[in-house]
């Protein structure tokens, strides 16, 4: 197993390359893949392009090439968070949402949208207000859920579930009041995720987290096991079960946070992928956090790719393609007499 690991990530990391190439070359704008890795390896090497290079070079590296790599941190980071909570509180149908951040997250975007809320921090406004918004629907779950045997999984789920029924009724409310047609057509594009807005901004924060979260959780991978088969048979293994549980908590929810603040919800990836990879890899969540990293940024390029394309010069939200991907696929997954939760 350890030796097709090893295949299925020499496998992905080209893929992942060529992805990235692909996702910079296609678009509303005719771009050839020549001329694109001209660009490429003239602003990596430092050669000089020449001028009739010169508009395809701001698609390039001011609009494709960092809206490709944000396209690839979020799909890896949603992906290990999928992982990794889908552990936590024992459940296959669990995803980074489960929780209720991003619906905490959406009334921060909404309110910024809406009404104008922290105006003064510019472009930066919608994120930081959706990222505060993850924030505190994490600190109400954490508060809510727990108990002074710490947090146990089904706490987690149902206070989530609730939350994120009453965030999205704010949101919904925030939405309707909406002094325009066009903000609150903004709000709605950007609650079923959107990359329009990616930057180099908003790419070196995203892509810290998800490196640094992605490890941790790593890690984590044999306590992610024993808790997989429940806290009686992880404290049998010597694993603390409920601290543990409560540190895989608060690393996914600053994740997902981060992650909804520059993306929008985009939903069936946290879902969908960590199954996916479990079929090839099995139960080992050590294996499985090596491999859904690289899945998921192959899968969210190309989601990207097709959302900017298929409607062009408009774009389909990417959770609209997620979905349309996704659920067939998991329904074929559930037929699949083979798969149980866990592995194969």
């Amino acid at each position: 197993m350890r030796y097709r690991t090893c295949a299925i990530a020499l496998f992905l990391i080209p893929a992942l390359v060529i992805s990235v190439v692909c996702g910079t070359t296609f678009g509303a704008a005719s771009l050839s893949f020549g001329d694109v890795l001209h660009i490429l390896a003239g602003e990596t090497f430092g050669g000089s392009l020449p001028n009739s290079l010169a508009g395809a070079d701001n698609i390039v590296m001011q609009t494709r090439l960092p809206r490709t790599l944000l396209a690839a941190v979020v799909g890896a980071g949603l992906s290990v968070v999928g992982v990794a909570i889908q552990a936590v509180v024992r459940n296959p149908l669990a995803d980074p949402f489960v929780l209720g951040i991003s619906s905490g997250a959406s009334v921060g975007a909404a309110a910024v949208s809406i009404f104008g809320l922290l105006a003064g921090l510019g472009l930066y406004a919608l994120s930081t207000a959706a990222f505060l918004g993850a924030l505190l629907a994490s600190a109400i779950v954490y508060l809510v859920a727990r108990t002074r045997h710490g947090l146990t999984p089904l706490r987690l789920v149902l206070c989530g579930t609730a939350l994120a029924y009453g965030f999205s009724a704010i949101t919904t409310l925030i939405v309707f009041r909406a002094p325009s047609a066009d903000a609150a057509r903004d709000v709605l594009f950007w609650l079923m995720g959107s990359l329009a807005g990616a930057n180099w901004g908003s790419l070196p924060i995203a892509a810290i987290a998800v490196l640094l979260g992605s490890g941790y959780l790593w890690l984590c991978g044999r306590g992610l096991n024993a808790l997989a088969m429940g806290d009686e048979t992880a404290a049998t293994l010597g694993v603390p079960a409920g601290r543990l549980r409560v540190r895989l908590f608060v690393v996914c929810a600053l994740l997902t946070g981060v992650l909804v603040a520059v993306s929008g919800a985009i939903g069936f990836v946290g879902l969908m992928l960590p199954h996916l990879v479990r079929m090839v890899t099995g139960a080992d969540h050590r294996k499985v956090l090596a491999i859904a990293p690289l899945a998921g940024a192959c899968f969210l390029i190309w989601v990207d790719v097709a959302s900017r394309t298929l409607a062009a010069p408009e774009e389909l939200p990417l959770g609209v393609l997620t979905a349309v991907l996704g659920v067939p696929s998991f329904l074929l997954l559930l037929r699949r007499r083979s798969y149980q939760f866990g592995g194969q």
